[in-house]
């Protein structure tokens, strides 16, 4: 069911909100209400946690009531607040993309919530979303509302569709960790862990602890850290991505993923200008990567450009090279930097090894020191120089047949294929240790994805002519030809 028209073309949400904003608000407003459940224990008076979830689900039902939203012939505006009114309009014939997201209660309810952008980053107010409409109308909205910027496109094919395998990828990206560590934050920073000093499990746990000894419940401890992380991880990509669909109807390139939350966006493949391929160490040692699109209006990092998670590597390219059309760009040799380049990174990855033994060294002449602490050394020496050879390995650059491509990192090794029509200007930098080593930073700027795209440390005699052979523009310019 549609929502009420009011007056002048203005139409209201689905009347179905009625039972989700007061909900959200409860949720959002959660410090709120335990402040008045404090209040209310303190004061012996329970009204005030009476008042203060009667106060917030009123503001939840307003919400319904003070939002409309209008489709006009030149432009979409949407009304919405209920303390402070606010009116966002946005030209029809700028409208780039139109997404939706529906958590479990919009699925329920069959609703979605619609968002409309015009290629330009929005946040707070200036975030133009239908909260929410049903999710029967979604397709005619989207098909009205890029009707000016985006005309009706021939049915295409699936590039990509998500398989239970790429959960193998999941416990390697440290989201688990992230997740342990960001409650573990929000309890100590919500005083939870003061009742906890007192109780029978902090105690039997102490006591587990003494019965193991220091290096048992060390060990102990973090398997339970490493178990807990890889569920969580697992589950978080299940969440996210599970019946992920990647398909391209003519120049529409649609993705829609999630379980519970389903998130459908929708990209003008027009708009695109190449894609980087991430690699973080452990997904690249399993063979996996991550594809993110390069397109002007869509932010180049996170959620907004991602078109597919840690997945197989082969499955990433083969999806770039299907978009770009271009194999040599995706999974051609590269042009390595040198030996300057390869000092600088065996200078830089052995630094803190040999700071470190130095210092050890000082300590155990002096005061002494462990013995644990030298195969510590030699662990951290060996990984350094894994670091420095992959590092070496992975830097390189391809330019001609108009694109740049730059890779380089091991930890989080990326694959920048930038088209050069895209490039809009060139930087060459140097810093005091570059200009000593003779290798410079080629930064490309561009409109599309991260805003800026680095090729680290190349011969700095050879800056300039990788450029002028990317963008032939730059090679006619005076200065540029001195």
């Amino acid at each position: 069911m549609t929502g009420a028209p009011v007056a002048d073309g203005w139409q209201r949400l689905s009347p179905r909100m009625l039972l989700v904003h007061p909900v959200h608000e409860v949720m959002r407003q959660l410090p709120v209400l335990i402040g008045s459940l404090v209040l209310g224990s303190a004061t012996g008076n329970p009204l005030w946690t009476v008042a203060g979830v009667a106060l917030i689900v009123a503001y939840g039902l307003a919400r319904w009531f003070t939002t409309s939203y209008r489709i006009g012939p030149e432009e979409v505006t949407l009304r919405t607040g209920v303390l402070q009114r606010s009116v966002l309009s946005l030209p029809r014939n700028r409208i780039r993309s139109v997404s939706t997201d529906a958590r479990l209660l919009h699925r329920l309810l069959g609703l979605t919530v619609l968002r409309v952008s015009t290629g330009r980053e929005a946040t707070g107010d200036t975030v133009f979303a239908l909260d929410a409409v049903p999710a029967g109308d979604v397709p005619r909205l989207r098909a009205e509302l890029l009707a000016d910027s985006l005309p009706p496109q021939p049915s295409g094919r699936v590039l990509a569709a998500w398989q239970s395998s790429w959960l193998r990828y999941s416990p390697l990206t440290f989201t688990g960790l992230a997740m342990i560590a960001a409650a573990l934050g929000v309890i100590s920073q919500s005083g939870l862990l003061r009742p906890l000093r007192d109780s029978a499990v902090l105690r039997a746990g102490e006591g587990a602890a003494e019965g193991l000894g220091v290096w048992g419940a060390v060990a102990v401890g973090a398997a339970v850290v490493l178990v807990a992380s890889v569920a969580l991880s697992v589950m978080q990509s299940l969440l996210t991505y599970a019946n992920l669909m990647l398909r391209r109807d003519g120049e529409v390139l649609h993705l829609s993923h999630g379980l519970l939350r389903v998130r459908e966006h929708t990209y003008d493949m027009r708009r695109l200008r190449g894609g980087t391929l991430r690699e973080p160490l452990l997904v690249r040692l399993f063979g996996g990567a991550r594809l993110d699109a390069v397109m002007t209006g869509v932010a180049g990092a996170g959620e907004a450009s991602q078109l597919l998670p840690p997945c197989p590597r082969a499955t990433a390219e083969a999806v770039l090279v299907d978009l770009i059309e271009r194999p040599d760009v995706v999974t051609g040799a590269l042009t390595p930097h040198g030996p300057a380049a390869t000092r600088r990174r065996w200078v830089r990855a052995l630094a803190l090894p040999v700071v470190a033994s130095v210092g050890a060294g000082i300590v155990a002449l002096t005061i002494g020191i462990g013995v644990w602490v030298w195969p510590v050394l030699v662990l951290l020496a060996a990984f350094s120089v894994f670091l420095a050879v992959d590092r070496s390995r992975s830097l390189g650059h391809r330019v001609g047949g108009g694109w740049l491509v730059a890779r380089a990192g091991s930890m989080q090794r990326r694959r920048d294929c930038v088209a050069a029509p895209g490039i809009v200007g060139w930087t060459v930098r140097q810093s005091w240790p570059q200009r000593r080593a003779g290798v410079a930073t080629l930064v490309a700027a561009t409109a599309a994805g991260t805003k800026r795209y680095e090729v680290l440390d190349v011969p700095a005699d050879a800056a300039w002519t990788i450029a002028a052979t990317t963008s032939p523009w730059l090679a006619a310019t005076s200065w540029a030809r001195d």
